[in-house]
């Protein structure tokens, strides 16, 4: 008889994941991914902006009334509305009310951004500053042990001195 094999569902490719933040890089990567899928035009209002239609008259480059547009201009006008909705989409309700009073797509990833993305997740975090300490603790050992070879007289007593005669015993007993 065979085994049942048993699989975890995935992520679904037509839900936005949640964010509720924590683990924004990741969050960001499947976004980003989400939302090219669905249209490139999503994530280049993202990147630049909301499309808006102008043309230049005199010289200037004026804004086009909205009773002008074409259909296509319509369309990627649009896009924005669309990113915008994505992304309310995919936060819990403390991440929405961040981005509320913004306008644009590109406005809502931004803020979403200053306020979560330069921060590490916090495993990442720990194992950083741990590994941060570790070389600290052998500079300063380092430290200490040349000190320590320069001056005989250190307030090591001698009996403590014969048990680290070289960096790796002492680097071993810290």
């Amino acid at each position: 008889m065979v085994g049942k094999q048993s699989f975890e569902e995935g992520a679904s490719i037509c839900k936005p994941p949640l964010f509720y933040g924590l683990n924004y890089k990741y969050w960001e990567a499947i976004m980003k991914i989400l939302m090219e899928s669905i249209d490139q035009g999503i994530w280049d209002s993202i990147e630049n902006g909301p499309y808006i239609p102008k043309f230049k008259k005199n010289g200037y480059v004026i804004t086009k009334p909205l009773s002008q547009w074409t259909n296509d201009e319509c369309k990627m006008a649009k896009l924005d509305c669309t990113t915008q909705n994505i992304i309310a989409s995919a936060l819990d309700t403390n991440e929405f009310f961040r981005i509320s009073k913004c306008k644009t797509a590109k406005e809502m990833w931004d803020t979403l951004k200053a306020a979560h993305g330069n921060n590490e997740p916090k495993e990442a975090k720990s194992k950083s500053q741990a590994r941060r300490k570790r070389r600290q603790n052998k500079k300063s050992l380092n430290l200490c042990f040349m000190a320590r070879k320069e001056d005989d007289s250190s307030s090591v007593s001698s009996s403590n001195s014969s048990n680290f005669e070289n960096y790796g015993q002492l680097l071993q007993a810290f």
